[in-house]
């Protein structure tokens, strides 16, 4: 499967084991349910899993609160079931991403007990360590409704332990040679089993400065702090030349080009700012959100590849906006109670509870995805609309199993819902009698299938990953038109957001009788120079002609 450029137009689905298909009825997930899906995502048409942690944990973080970096956790399955998944994978061109979480372990993982136990240990310095409390670094909690601040003390070690997540999760001390060589091994173990490449968690909190011994961490401790992803990189390409890294770095725009390092570091990025923005847009009905983050995004091209999303396992993050927005968009999509908010960040809402369920609006928003320069993720069921379900205590309300057919938990699992990982959503609109795969399949106006074209358009399309791109200006703001130019072909990719019909008329500079007409249902006619786009509410349409 070798092919160095692969990640530069893949489609990348993500999936908790935990959730997805439960092989067993024991009511988990695991990876010979995962096995028995497969076919689903080939028809699909993906490219790449990223699957979520799944080593042994005790899940106080939805497993990335990590025990032990080398194993699976045994309600999930097995290092050979993991192998045999991953080879039934590769057997249908699909490559497999696992999750790592590096900037921190749980408090149960081996070289934390070692730790505490023992001062002269060499795993105490794997950790943070503070016995004058007053002098140390400080800095905000990243979850300051949970936790006071960044520093616990531990009752066996008689220290203050360093943490930016939860107080059960002490960061790593990535400043550690030691440690950044058990990282090095982590990597090259999953390799050697089977994995393609690796996204990692928390990025930017990784290389952020670390409180130690009363002193602060800075570049000088670190070295040029890039170096550690460089060398990841190193590692990992050494092992399997077209392996990749995907960041997780929900840093600041003007900041996001430092972690693909030159080109020397991650392959790859998520694009936490367009995410906010596309969102926002395709919900307020209005362009402007799209046009204003790709003026503050950085320029990555010839260094990088940002993987844009619509939603993932995580709050729906609205800090990328500007203030004015990000007030307005807590409000707009959010419910009389305040239940979906979360973190003062933004909702705990699906994609589809966003957009009130609205068949056409997820649509039209997945087409925008799909037509933007990079690569995509998917989350595991928005591509057949699943919500939320907001009893669930956090960011668990998106968490729910994977709705497979109106059975009892959805299909996930044969067991009692009370033996569940999560409850499968069983009220109100998507509920998993109202929506399910099964449902969906087969039926070409059902947005599992609509998705599906989009996925196979954009395979189609060399040019969305390849090509020159820009917007084009509109009449209406709600429209958004932009084209790709790529080896004498022009792919034009028109969008309307709005709630009634809209029409645009653009340039497109192609041979009028090689116009083919891609993806969506939007009507165009072809004049001398130039295009007229006819498009429905949430309609959308991709055109593809031979340039003049």
């Amino acid at each position: 499967m070798s092919e160095p450029d692969w990640y530069e137009d893949a489609t990348i689905y993500s999936l908790d084991v935990k959730t997805f298909n439960d092989g067993d009825g024991d009511g988990w997930g695991d990876f010979r349910g995962a096995i028995e899906r497969l076919d689903y995502l080939d028809e699909l048409g993906v490219d790449a899993l990223w699957i979520r942690p799944f080593y042994p944990s005790p899940l106080r973080d939805n497993g990335y609160d990590v025990a032990d970096y080398y194993g699976v956790d045994d309600r999930l399955g097995s290092l050979a079931d993991f192998r045999e998944f991953a080879d039934r994978a590769h057997e249908r061109g699909i490559r497999v991403i696992t999750d790592l979480v590096f900037n921190h372990t749980s408090n149960e993982h081996e070289w934390f007990r070692r730790a505490r136990e023992d001062p002269e240990s060499e795993y105490h310095d794997y950790y943070l360590w503070t016995s004058h409390l007053a002098d140390a670094h400080q800095r905000g909690n990243i979850f300051p409704e949970y936790e006071d601040g960044v520093w616990s003390y531990d009752e066996v070690a008689d220290k203050h332990y360093f943490h930016q997540f939860y107080g059960h999760q002490p960061d790593l001390n990535v400043a550690n040679p030691a440690v950044r060589e058990e990282l090095y091994d982590v990597l090259r173990f999953w390799l050697d089993r089977g994995a393609d490449g690796f996204r990692i968690d928390a990025a930017h909190p990784m290389l952020m400065p670390k409180g130690h011994d009363a002193t602060t961490l800075d570049e000088t401790d670190l070295g040029d702090p890039i170096e550690l992803f460089k060398e990841m990189r190193r590692v990992v390409e050494a092992e399997q030349s077209d392996a990749v890294l995907l960041a997780e770095a929900d840093d600041e725009p003007e900041h996001l080009d430092y972690y693909f390092g030159d080109g020397e570091a991650f392959h790859l990025q998520f694009n936490f700012v367009m995410n906010a923005h596309l969102t926002y847009a395709v919900g307020v009905k209005d362009t402007w959100p799209l046009q204003r983050a790709e003026e503050v995004l950085p320029d990555v091209s010839g260094v990088g590849t940002w993987v844009n999303f619509l939603r993932n396992h995580d709050e729906w993050n609205l800090l990328k906006l500007p203030e004015e927005a990000f007030e307005h968009a807590r409000g707009y999509f959010g419910d009389d109670d305040g239940d979906s908010w979360i973190f003062e960040r933004g909702h705990r809402l699906r994609l589809a509870d966003l957009y009130d369920g609205d068949p056409g609006r997820i649509a039209v928003a997945h087409s925008l995805l799909f037509s933007l320069p990079g690569s995509v993720a998917l989350q595991s069921g928005d591509e057949i609309g699943m919500g939320a379900d907001l009893s669930l205590p956090e960011r668990e309300a998106v968490r729910t199993p994977m709705q497979w057919d109106d059975s009892p938990n959805g299909g996930f699992s044969t067991a009692a819902p009370e033996e569940c990982y999560n409850p499968a959503v069983d009220e109100g609109p998507s509920a998993y009698d109202r929506v399910n795969v099964a449902a969906q399949r087969g039926d070409p106006d059902s947005l599992l299938s609509r998705v599906e074209a989009l996925v196979a358009a954009r395979d189609a399309c060399p040019e969305i990953a390849r090509g020159d791109y820009r917007a084009l200006e509109t009449d209406h703001k709600e429209t958004r038109v932009h084209r790709f130019e790529h080896d004498g072909t022009v792919l034009l990719c028109a969008h309307n957001l709005a709630d009634g019909y809209r029409e645009e008329v653009v340039g497109f500079d192609v041979d009028p009788d090689t116009v083919e007409h891609v993806v969506g249902d939007g009507e165009h006619h072809v004049a001398e120079g130039g295009v007229t786009v006819e498009l429905d509410a949430c309609d959308y349409a991709w055109l593809r002609g031979e340039k003049r």
